[in-house]
């Protein structure tokens, strides 16, 4: 048997960051029902708790670490936690801050906001991915997920840093894929459109009509749209696979 195919066998275990609600928790949820052992990284705690809860009363392997992605420390601690709990083969990127980051013009952002949105969008992923990477490197199969946005591709009016933020991940994505690929570890990122959920609830409707408008699919997307193509980033059958954005958005961007 070769050392990828006995790698990628069995069950393995994936952080998904901000996997308290919405798309992380759908993520966490797909990978579960695969027959891994998921981890519920979350800010909140109380949402944490619930959601691992929740996974456990299914059937799954799940647990709870609190984490704040823009903590260097905490970040730290989380990756000795996980590392406890056995080999680590995944992680998912999906925690940042989208609710209601939108509206101003680009020279109307302050630069305490801009700074908020940056820091925690786009150097989170990046400690995270950074404290994870020895225990992804020691399984011979790493996989890292990137939640990137289609924003970032299209340019949406009046969200500039929260794009300037998912464009970082995009070129992060890339950087990273070039790195870590003859160590085993591939890199990707995926860029959702607007996904119903909790953090899409006040976006303004203006920007849910365009979407409406534009893409090619038109019915509103659905967290359970994304959580397919990220199962199969985690997994053996995309080893070859790495340093690609894959816009996940009916249509709405074409590249």
């Amino acid at each position: 048997m070769s050392a990828h195919s006995r790698h990628d066998s069995g069950r393995r275990t994936v952080v998904v960051t901000g996997a308290g609600r919405g798309l992380g928790l759908a993520t966490a949820r797909r990978v579960a029902a695969d027959g891994h052992r998921v981890v519920v990284a979350e800010l909140d705690p109380e949402r944490g708790e619930s959601a691992t809860g929740a996974l456990r009363a299914e059937g799954a392997d799940a647990h709870f670490v609190r984490v704040d992605v823009a903590d260097p420390e905490s970040v730290a601690a989380l990756a000795g936690q996980v590392a406890a709990l056995g080999p680590v083969h995944g992680l998912v990127n999906n925690a940042g801050l989208a609710d209601a980051v939108g509206g101003k013009e680009f020279h109307e952002i302050d630069v305490a906001e801009w700074d908020r949105i940056m820091t925690v969008n786009a150097r989170g992923p990046w400690l995270v991915a950074r404290a994870l990477l020895p225990h992804l490197v020691a399984t011979g199969s790493g996989r890292i997920v990137n939640l990137a946005s289609d924003a970032a591709l299209y340019g949406s009016p009046r969200l500039a840093h929260y794009i300037a933020s998912k464009g970082a991940v995009i070129s992060l994505t890339r950087a990273m894929a070039r790195e870590v690929g003859d160590k085993g570890v591939t890199v990707n990122a995926v860029a959702p459109g607007i996904t119903e959920g909790e953090s899409t609830d006040r976006v303004p409707a203006e920007r849910h009509a365009l979407y409406r408008t534009l893409r090619a699919i038109s019915r509103p997307q659905q967290p359970d749209d994304l959580t397919g193509l990220i199962a199969f980033l985690l997994g053996p059958e995309a080893r070859y696979l790495t340093g690609q954005v894959i816009a996940v958005n009916g249509g709405f961007t074409m590249h």
